[in-house]
Protein backbone atom coordinates (compact mmCIF):
# COMPACT_ATOMS: atom_id res chain seq x y z
CA UNK A 1 0.00 0.00 0.00
CA UNK A 2 3.17 1.94 0.77
CA UNK A 3 4.24 1.60 -2.57
CA UNK A 4 1.09 2.68 -4.09
CA UNK A 5 0.89 6.06 -2.40
CA UNK A 6 4.54 7.23 -3.32
CA UNK A 7 4.30 6.02 -7.20
CA UNK A 8 0.91 8.45 -6.92
CA UNK A 9 2.48 11.09 -5.06
CA UNK A 10 5.60 10.90 -7.76
CA UNK A 11 3.33 10.55 -10.99
CA UNK A 12 2.67 13.70 -12.86
CA UNK A 13 0.35 12.82 -15.21
CA UNK A 14 -2.33 14.25 -14.09
CA UNK A 15 -0.72 17.09 -13.25
CA UNK A 16 -0.09 17.14 -17.23
CA UNK A 17 -3.95 17.07 -17.64
CA UNK A 18 -4.58 19.86 -15.68
CA UNK A 19 -2.97 22.05 -17.53
CA UNK A 20 -3.53 21.06 -20.91
CA UNK A 21 -7.05 21.37 -19.61
CA UNK A 22 -6.56 25.11 -18.94
CA UNK A 23 -4.45 25.63 -21.96
CA UNK A 24 -7.33 24.54 -23.88
CA UNK A 25 -9.87 26.55 -21.55
CA UNK A 26 -7.30 29.60 -22.16
CA UNK A 27 -7.29 29.15 -25.49
CA UNK A 28 -11.80 29.11 -25.87
CA UNK A 29 -11.55 32.16 -24.24
CA UNK A 30 -9.29 34.23 -26.23
CA UNK A 31 -11.16 32.60 -29.39
CA UNK A 32 -14.64 33.72 -28.19
CA UNK A 33 -13.09 37.23 -27.60
CA UNK A 34 -11.71 37.84 -31.13
CA UNK A 35 -15.20 36.05 -32.80
CA UNK A 36 -17.19 38.42 -30.39
CA UNK A 37 -14.90 41.91 -31.08
CA UNK A 38 -14.90 40.79 -34.99
CA UNK A 39 -18.46 39.83 -35.38
CA UNK A 40 -19.50 43.45 -34.01
CA UNK A 41 -16.91 45.25 -36.38
CA UNK A 42 -18.21 43.06 -39.22
CA UNK A 43 -22.23 43.80 -38.28
CA UNK A 44 -21.49 47.61 -38.78
CA UNK A 45 -19.64 47.40 -41.72
CA UNK A 46 -22.90 45.33 -43.15
CA UNK A 47 -25.41 48.42 -42.00
CA UNK A 48 -23.02 50.73 -42.97
CA UNK A 49 -22.69 49.07 -46.89
CA UNK A 50 -26.45 48.73 -46.80
CA UNK A 51 -27.21 52.42 -45.73
CA UNK A 52 -24.76 53.54 -48.70
CA UNK A 53 -26.53 51.05 -51.19
CA UNK A 54 -30.07 52.42 -50.33
CA UNK A 55 -28.67 55.80 -50.59
CA UNK A 56 -27.18 55.48 -54.13
CA UNK A 57 -30.17 53.78 -55.23
CA UNK A 58 -32.83 56.58 -54.12
CA UNK A 59 -30.64 59.02 -55.64
CA UNK A 60 -30.47 56.67 -58.89
CA UNK A 61 -33.86 56.30 -59.00
CA UNK A 62 -36.52 58.49 -61.48
CA UNK A 63 -39.43 59.20 -60.76
CA UNK A 64 -42.23 58.20 -62.42
CA UNK A 65 -44.51 60.25 -65.00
Amino acid sequence: MLNVIKRFVREEEGATMVEYGLMVALIAVVCILVVAALGQQLGATFNKVQGEVKKANTATQVPAT
